[in-house]
């Protein structure tokens, strides 16, 4: 049976919102990653002060949510706390950046999890935090990697033809993560 016109051009209307829809959070979660990376200032990261970065890592040790992980924290990240600290911006600057221009967006949203669980885990239990905003920064990023969101209205979408064309091994890889 032919179905009507009015339906495909429903369905297309409706094709076209979903794909803004993702690549409206996409950019949404970006920027929420780019205002991160502000208040982690080089080059002792609140070290000195005991605040910034340094303090928050902090709340993993005197409010811990998963013990093993609050004395790694304890050991390791902040004694090491310009090394984290540096690598924090660096993870966090690419989140941004690359969600911001759908660039290998599946791989990014997995960085992306992992972030965030090494954030809850280190405030989640910490006075005044709302715990409901970790779990909704895990659903965004599980969604951008369920959506391919880079397909919609990123380089993902771009460059994946010329992509799948190739033959190249770059070319398959950046198939996976896209």
């Amino acid at each position: 049976m032919i179905e009507p016109l009015a339906t495909h051009a429903s369905s297309a209307l409706d094709a076209r919102s979903s794909r803004v829809l993702i690549a409206i959070v996409r950019v949404g979660v970006a920027l929420l990653w780019i205002q991160n990376v502000g208040w982690k200032v080089p080059p002792d990261f609140g070290r000195a002060s005991n605040s910034g970065l340094y303090y928050w890592s902090g709340l993993a040790v005197s409010h811990p949510v998963f013990p093993p992980y609050s004395a790694v924290v304890d050991a390791v990240v902040r004694p090491g706390i310009e090394f984290f600290g540096w690598t924090t911006i660096l993870i966090e600057g690419g989140l941004g950046a690359f969600l911001l221009i759908g660039l290998a967006t599946r791989l990014w949203a997995v960085i992306g999890i992992a972030q965030t669980i090494a954030i809850t885990l280190s405030v989640l239990n910490a006075p005044h935090e709302w715990h409901w905003s970790y779990y909704l920064m895990l659903l965004a990023h599980i969604a951008l990697f369920a959506t391919a969101a880079g397909r919609c209205y990123g380089l993902d979408g771009v460059l994946r033809p010329s992509w799948t064309a190739s033959g190249t091994r770059f070319a398959r890889l950046m198939v996976r993560l896209s």
